[in-house]
């Protein structure tokens, strides 16, 4: 397992700096580069590694600082972030000591807090010992024919840039990309996203109860290499206890799945409907985005769309953040045009059952559509089911929208992804292309939006209080020959996996 240091500090850290930090070892041990240059490792003699330190990143969005780190930023600051091999006991007062010499010199934070040091620490441990993780990348601790597993102790793990360099390993090698953490750790939605899927799996380690996954809750062992489930007797999934417990304090999420499509031309500007939803939901557009967490670029549809025009036909995959709310984007160039499949998710300060008196109104920005009658609480806030037909609207009218996908579910304030269960997700709104719509007995109201080969039908399936009502009526929509497709990503990240 490895220890994350990161310091924060006004400035970059120039080549001077760079080397008295790592002189925090001594003159014996060595320096030397990895990823094609971008992470330099603090090497024992014999040329282990003990810390990887990867090149400082600027962050122009103060609020990321604060959402994974819990450190107020009173402006921009330069992120330069370490990562201690635990199998050294010198390793983490290196990785502290390099972080300490960097702030002292140039001012700053050192997350985590404590004593910063910046004193020399000699390495006494007999290194002949200990083995070589011999991986090739600096994220990755363990390496095997099927699986890249990162080991992480921290309370909030986000997508860094370390474990997106490792996913697109795992992707290349076709093997499972697997992170292990500590139970009290949670996870970013993005980084919940990218590792939806078997076989990638949060591997929870408790100490007193074992592995398990931080997804399912099912029990895990490991075995050919790659973790996977403890099956029982009968060879059925063993849900262990932990799991079980609900999440404290949770409140009312809204997730809102979409897919816009646009004619490849030069005058593009990808990022208008995630603009679009961020400004009808929170009041304001995104604060930052970027390829990993922290998301430190500020707002810019131009610069978002000449990153994925430079990518092309790669797919680009993008973390999107306000206030209040988080997005996922991937942007991909298809035979029809240029889409863009979006899911954001929203909190609310209110818990689920007092949806009468959540949100501000007069800044919501919500839509024009009309109340599905469905009850109290119908619309009522900034992300109740009017606010969904607005936006609905407005994507399709401006945006290109081509479904749409949009549910409630519960979850933390803060959208971090605890190792807890969690109900599945309530959907609330559907839109299809019109020549996929269906009618007849048993299928909900709807709406048409727009005219012509361009439009769209909007199925209203209540306002998130009956789930077994949305789901049925859902599962009457999206059947054999039915309309499927909604945003192309199934049920949203509520608990499906096994």
């Amino acid at each position: 397992m490895t220890r994350d240091v990161i310091v924060l500090t006004p400035t970059p850290p120039d080549r001077a700096t760079l080397l008295a930090g790592l002189f925090a070892g001594g003159p014996d041990l060595r320096v030397d580069t990895a990823a094609e240059s971008a992470v330099t490792q603090l090497c024992a003699p014999d040329g282990r590694p003990l810390v990887a330190i990867e090149a400082s990143a600027l962050v122009r969005v103060p609020a990321e600082v604060r959402r994974l780190l819990g450190v107020d930023a009173e402006g921009p600051v330069w992120w330069t972030e370490a990562r201690a091999s635990t199998a050294v006991p010198e390793a983490y007062a290196l990785a502290r000591s390099f972080a300490g010499r960097l702030a002292t010199v140039l001012g700053g934070t050192v997350w985590p807090g404590g004593a910063v040091t910046t004193d020399v620490v000699p390495l006494r441990t007999d290194i002949t010992a200990v083995p070589v993780p011999d991986t090739g990348i600096p994220a990755v601790d363990v390496l095997t024919p099927r699986a890249l597993v990162v080991m992480q102790d921290r309370p909030v793990v986000p997508l860094s840039t370390w474990l997106a360099d490792a996913l697109r390993h795992a992707a290349d090698g076709d093997r499972a990309l697997q992170l292990v953490t500590p139970p009290a750790s949670r996870l970013t939605l993005p980084l919940r996203t990218a590792l939806r899927g078997l076989p990638h799996r949060w591997v929870v380690r408790d100490e007193r109860r074992g592995l398990y996954d931080g997804l399912s809750g099912v029990r895990l062992r490991w075995s050919g290499g790659i973790f996977g489930p403890d099956l029982d007797e009968r060879g059925a999934a063993i849900l262990v206890e932990p799991f079980r417990e609900p999440v404290a304090g949770a409140v009312r999420q809204l997730v809102l799945q979409a897919r816009t499509r646009h004619h490849p031309d030069a005058e593009l500007l990808l990022g208008g409907a995630l603009e679009a939803v961020f400004r009808r939901l929170t009041g304001a557009a995104p604060r930052g985005w970027g390829t990993a967490e922290p998301a430190g670029n500020p707002w810019s549809r131009r610069q978002l769309t000449e990153l994925a025009r430079a990518r092309a036909p790669r797919p680009t995959l993008l973390t999107v953040v306000g206030a209040g709310a988080l997005a996922t984007v991937r942007v991909l160039r298809t035979r029809e045009g240029v889409e863009e499949d979006v899911t954001v998710v929203v909190g609310e300060t209110s818990t689920a059952g007092e949806e009468s008196g959540a949100g501000d109104t007069s800044t919501a920005g919500h839509g024009s559509g009309a109340r599905d009658g469905s009850g109290a609480g119908a619309g009522s806030d900034a992300v109740g089911p009017d606010a969904v037909e607005g936006v609905a609207r407005e994507l399709h009218a401006r945006h290109g929208l081509v479904s749409l996908l949009a549910s409630y579910r519960s979850g933390r304030a803060d959208l971090t992804v605890p190792a807890r269960i969690e109900a599945p997700p309530v959907p609330v709104r559907l839109l299809v292309p019109e020549d996929s719509a269906r009618g007849g007995a048993g299928i909900p109201a709807s709406v048409r939006l727009g005219a012509g080969t361009g439009a769209a039908r909007l199925y209203r399936l209540g306002n998130g209080s009956d789930a077994v009502a949305a789901w049925r009526a859902l599962e009457r929509l999206t059947g054999e020959g039915g309309a499927g497709g909604g945003a192309g990503t199934g049920p949203g990240p509520g608990r499906s996996r096994g």
